[in-house]
């Protein structure tokens, strides 16, 4: 079909690849088309990010658009990760090979710990004891609908907290004199039709889109914050608030929403919500992705805004490690930028001593943020860069079959010691890069084996 001139215009067609609202069919001819007249701005480099949101949980980007803002910021793998959410999963691969990306697919979940020794520690979670937050990552494709059994009712139960939620929110605004917020508000910032999930973030950029609305831009928005509810948003956040100019007002108050608002109408989440980490974990690790506890740390100051100085797992660390590793996880996942080197080296030692792959991500839901993270770059962290190749050798292996994956004992480099099997690994994902087909890949594998073992 011949296409108009106009929709070939790059605007035109970024629009379209960031448009939630038609199929991903869509978005990713449109991506095609926009590769073909445009290119790809940026040069490619050796960073990754295995922690990107998209717009099936909330970020304001679509996979499409995602893959495309990685590999414009010179990214070598983009990884996604969205909340109780494996909707992105096919497009973020489609995307990936378009861009000749390393392409990782996951979600993430949250579990509870309450019938562990740390049910009533703060883990990694700064609204609940005892629940944290996982991630299931590198999943292959024929494992994608075994998912959902898992995740669907976990949406189901988060929307109808999220409704009580809203309601509470409704009645704090009408005391106010404001009108109620309504549940369509906040589906409409959301794909939950489409297999997305509903999250707090909706609800606040509801609250947030309100608040603007209200008070208007710049200094007259602190002000009402102030004023009107008792929000203090601190030096850096109140700058951004004050600027009449900023692009990103709704996402900078959204961080302040939720680390200074979200309490006044948070309900805990059930069980059915954040089940029980006993009992979810074996069906997580059927689905043979990679499956690993996100570290937070203690944090002194959030890079995003969103969370407060608070401690959180580091007075237990060396407890709960081998912990994780004797229930079955497989991985911790963590962020060089949130964390002190200092932190972050005990970590790397941890894994070391139990075995666990390391993934780093920069977690991407606000426009703010930026793709690159440099300190992988570094040399204490650049072994990063090759497990997360593992990861995509992981990926790709398993989708020829899903007991290839890394720690499978019938993977094609089971024998190998760990550190030797990530290497391994890594190099079937580097070199799979661009080849389309799994004969191509088995080969590549086959070729591999002759080599290494």
């Amino acid at each position: 079909m011949r296409m108009e001139p106009h929709f070939r215009k790059k605007e035109t067609l970024r629009e379209r690849i960031n448009s939630p609202g038609i199929r991903e069919e869509e978005r990713l001819e449109a991506l095609s088309l926009y590769l073909e007249e445009h290119g790809l701005e940026g040069r490619r480099g050796k960073e990754v990010n295995n922690h990107i949101h998209t717009c099936y949980s909330f970020s304001p980007y679509t996979p499409s658009m995602a893959a495309l803002r990685a590999a414009e910021a010179g990214l070598a793998v983009a990884g996604s990760v969205d909340h109780d959410s494996l909707a992105a999963a096919e497009e973020m691969v489609e995307a990936s090979g378009l861009l000749e990306l390393g392409g990782i697919v996951g979600f993430e979940l949250r579990v509870s710990f309450r019938n562990t020794p740390f049910g009533d520690r703060k883990l990694n979670n700064p609204d609940l004891e005892g629940v944290a937050y996982i991630t299931v990552q590198g999943i292959p494709s024929g494992k994608w609908k075994e998912a959902e059994p898992i995740l669907g009712p976990v949406r189901e139960a988060r929307v109808r907290r999220t409704k009580r939620m809203v309601a509470r929110l409704g009645a704090l605004l009408e005391e106010k004199g404001m009108p109620g917020l309504q549940w369509e508000e906040v589906v409409s910032l959301s794909c939950l039709p489409q297999g997305g999930t509903i999250t707090e973030r909706h609800l606040l950029m509801a609250l947030a889109h309100r608040f603007v609305r209200t008070y208007g831009r710049g200094g007259r928005l602190v002000e009402g914050l102030v004023r009107e509810w008792g929000l203090d948003p601190g030096s850096r956040l109140a700058a951004y608030l004050s600027d009449p100019e900023n692009p990103y007002l709704e996402y900078d108050l959204l961080g302040v929403l939720k680390a200074y608002f979200l309490e006044r109408i948070y309900e805990s989440p059930d069980e059915d919500e954040c089940p029980p980490v006993e009992r979810v974990l074996p069906g997580l690790r059927d689905l043979d992705g990679v499956v690993a506890y996100a570290y937070l740390g203690d944090v002194k100051e959030s890079p995003t805004g969103d969370k407060r100085a608070e401690t959180f797992e580091d007075a237990f660390l060396d407890e709960l490690i081998p912990f994780l590793k004797d229930l079955g996880f497989q991985a911790v996942t963590y962020m060089p930028p949130r964390n002190t080197r200092v932190q972050l080296e005990r970590v790397q030692a941890l894994c070391r001593r139990y075995e666990l792959l390391e993934i780093s991500g920069v977690d991407i839901n606000s426009p703010r943020q930026s793709f690159n993270c440099p300190e992988i770059l570094g040399p204490e962290y650049r072994h990063l860069i090759d497990t997360t190749w593992a990861l995509v050798g992981h990926q790709r292996v398993a989708d020829l079959d899903p007991s290839y994956g890394l720690f499978s004992s019938g993977g094609p480099f089971s024998r190998l010691p760990f550190g030797r099997r990530i290497e391994a690994y890594a190099r079937v994902g580097r070199e799979a890069v661009g080849l389309r087909s799994g004969e191509d890949v088995a080969a590549l594998v086959e070729k591999m084996k002759r080599e290494v073992l």
